[in-house]
């Protein structure tokens, strides 16, 4: 069994930053891609950024330029830092992991959310 839990969201204003973090626990062999997702009110959910083991990432082209996505390996941690936020960011934001259990066994896993908005 494995649980992503994030933490970081809160109430900024437009302009302002935030840092969203993402723990994995459990029985982790190891990490594969990790990446962050979110969904508005009345939106459907959409990728936001995503890095892969090695390092390599992407993002929505919304948040381009203002977002960073990162990870450590060690503590089995993403990270997303959100600068310039804008309202249009407002939206509850999900962790979303590949977690191998074994050599072999790849699950994906998501978290409960962290709500984040933005006042303009």
């Amino acid at each position: 069994q494995v649980q992503l839990v994030e933490s970081g969201g809160g109430l900024v204003q437009a302009g302002g930053s935030l840092r969203l973090s993402c723990v994995a626990s459990g029985s982790i062999f190891r990490m594969n891609a990790m990446a962050w997702y979110r969904q508005a009110p009345g939106r459907q959910r959409e990728l936001v950024a995503v890095i892969t083991s090695g390092g390599s990432t992407n993002y929505a082209d919304s948040v381009k330029g203002r977002f960073t996505i990162s990870r450590d390996n060690a503590k089995n941690t993403v990270y997303l830092q959100m600068n310039s936020l804008k309202p249009e960011d407002t939206a509850v934001y999900y962790c979303n992991a590949g977690v191998y259990t074994t050599p072999y066994r790849l699950l994906e896993v998501w978290g409960q959310g962290t709500r984040v908005t933005v006042s303009s």
